[in-house]
C-alpha cells in the first residue's frame, strides 16, 4: 500500500469527478444535506464517468444504471457530510497543491480524449470551464483526506490485532507475485534559456502592437497558441479565483477594466492578458498565450546529462541517492531520494518502467527512456519470485493492511454518526 502510494504520486491520476458537463443535464435537487444539495446532474455526470471509463453501455443495462444512480448518490451525499465537517473543523487545502494535481489530471485528460479539442467536444464545454469544475472536486477530496488524516492517524493497532488479522484472512490475503524493488532519477524536458528568450520577444512584439493601437481580439485570433481560445479572439469568459494559475490570476485580478497587463509568464508560457468587466469576485478577461515548448536541442541535452549521472553513479563517482537529490525532478525525492518502492511484475501502469526493468539484473541501471513525465534512468534494486504471504517476512505489509481496515472500520463507525446528526433528505426518485 505504501508503494502503490508513491506510484499514485507520479501518476498524479484521478479522472472521476463531478461538475463537468452539467449543463447538458435537466438539473434538479437530488437531495439536501444539511444547508447544501447534491444536484441530478452530478450524480449524472458520475455514472456518465463510470460508464465512459468501463466502456458499458447503459442504455442496454436499465438495471445496472439505477444501482449506479444509488450508489453515486450515496457517494455525493457522504461527501457533503465529510466537507461540512471539513468546514467546521477549518480544513483547507493547499492551493499549490490543488494547481499541481490539477495539472497532472488535466494533462492525463487530455491524452485520454486524444486532444484538447476532443476533452472540450466531449464535455461540451471550453478547457477552462472543464479546469474550474475539476479544480473544486480535487480540493473537495484533499480537503477530505486531510480530515480523515486529522481524525483517525492517531488509530495503531497492537501486534496481537495483526496476528488476529493474518490469522482470520491469510487465506484471502493476495498471493504475492514476482515483484521488482527500483529507484529512479527522473528529469523533466525544459525549454532552454534560448527557447524562453524566443518566447518573449514575440510576447514583446506582440505586446508594442498592442500598445500602438492594435486591436486585441483580432492579435489574438492571429498570434494565440491557446487552442481553447484564440478563434474567439483570446476570451476566456467570466470565471471566478480559483480558475486560473497562480502566477496569472494575481496579474488578472488586479487589472482595470479595460486595462491591458504587461506579460505574463506561467508554466503555459507568455500571456498579454486584459480586462474586460468584473462582477463582485468574477472576472471577464482575455488572452494572447505564447508558448515555450521544449525543442530536439533540449530533449537531447537531458539525454546526455542522464547517460553522464549514470556514468558517474556506475564508475564510483557518486551513489545513485546523491544523483537523485541533485538532479530528480520527481516531488517526492527530497523523501525517498529515488525509491519507488516494490512494484509487482506485470502491474505497472507505466509501461515503460515494465518493458526497460524486464531486461534488468540486481544492480543494473537502465539507460535513459522516456515516459509522459519525461527521461527516467532506473535501478532495478531486488527481484523477488512469487509466493504466499506470511508473518515473518511480510510483516510490514500485513500490519499496514490491518491498520488500513482497522481505521476505515473507525471512519465508517464515524461516518455512521455524523449522517445520523446531519439532517438528509433525498429527493432523487431511483
Amino acid at each position: 500500500m505504501k508503494n502503490g502510494k508513491k506510484m499514485t504520486v507520479i501518476l498524479g491520476i484521478l479522472i472521476l469527478f463531478s461538475g463537468l458537463g452539467a449543463q447538458q443535464l435537466i438539473d434538479g435537487i437530488a437531495a439536501i444535506v444539511g444547508n447544501d444539495v447534491v444536484l441530478m446532474s452530478d450524480v449524472g455526470m458520475l455514472v456518465e464517468q463510470y460508464a465512459f471509463q468501463n466502456r458499458i453501455d447503459l442504455t442496454k443495462n436499465p438495471a445496472l444504471y439505477k444501482k449506479l444512480q444509488k450508489e453515486f448518490l450515496k457517494r455525493l451525499i457522504d461527501q457533503k457530510i465529510l466537507l461540512i465537517q471539513a468546514d467546521q473543523d477549518t480544513i483547507k487545502a493547499d492551493p499549490e497543491q490543488v494547481d499541481r494535481s490539477l495539472k497532472q489530471q488535466i494533462d492525463y485528460l487530455i491524452r485520454q480524449a486524444g486532444s484538447q479539442e476532443e476533452l472540450e467536444k466531449y464535455y461540451g464545454a471550453p478547457l477552462y470551464k472543464i479546469k474550474s469544475d475539476l479544480r473544486k472536486e480535487i480540493e473537495n477530496q484533499m480537503r477530505i483526506s486531510m480530515l480523515r488524516e486529522k481524525r483517525f492517524s492517531d488509530v495503531t493497532v497492537s501486534r496481537q490485532e495483526v496476528e488476529r488479522f493474518y490469522e482470520t484472512y491469510k487465506d484471502s490475503l493476495p498471493v504475492k507475485k514476482p515483484s521488482v524493488d527500483i529507484s529512479h532519477i527522473l528529469m523533466q524536458v525544459t525549454p532552454s534559456e534560448e527557447s524562453i528568450r524566443q518566447g518573449y520577444e514575440k510576447a514583446l512584439k506582440i505586446k508594442k502592437m498592442l500598445e500602438e493601437g492594435a486591436d486585441f481580439a483580432e492579435l489574438a485570433r492571429k498570434y494565440s497558441e491557446d487552442p481553447g481560445s484564440a478563434t474567439n479572439g483570446g476570451d476566456l469568459g467570466f470565471v471566478s479565483r480559483g480558475t486560473f494559475v497562480k502566477e496569472f490570476e494575481e496579474v488578472a485580478f488586479g487589472l482595470k477594466k479595460g486595462e491591458i497587463s504587461d506579460i505574463v509568464q506561467t508554466q503555459f508560457g507568455f500571456h498579454i492578458i486584459q480586462m474586460l468587466d468584473r462582477q463582485g469576485e468574477r472576472i471577464h478577461v482575455r488572452h494572447i498565450l505564447i508558448r515555450v515548448q521544449p525543442t530536439k536541442e533540449d530533449e537531447q541535452r537531458v539525454i546526455n546529462k542522464l547517460k553522464d549521472i549514470r556514468r558517474k553513479i556506475l564508475d564510483g563517482d557518486s551513489t545513485f541517492e546523491q544523483m537523485a537529490l541533485r538532479y530528480s525532478d520527481d516531488p517526492n525525492v527530497k523523501k525517498d531520494k529515488g525509491h519507488l518502492g516494490t512494484f509487482e511484475e506485470g502491474t505497472f501502469q507505466i509501461k515503460e518502467f515494465e518493458n526497460v526493468i524486464k531486461n534488468l539484473k540486481e544492480g543494473e541501471i537502465s539507460e535513459p527512456f522516456r515516459t509522459e513525465f519525461g527521461y527516467h534512468i532506473v535501478r532495478l534494486n531486488k527481484r523477488e519470485t512469487g509466493r504466499k504471504l506470511d508473518l515473518k517476512r511480510d510483516w510490514e505489509q500485513i500490519e499496514q493492511w490491518a491498520l488500513q481496515r482497522k481505521r476505515q472500520e473507525e471512519f465508517e463507525k464515524w461516518l455512521a454518526k455524523l449522517r445520523k446528526e446531519i439532517p438528509i433528505i433525498i429527493k432523487m426518485k431511483i
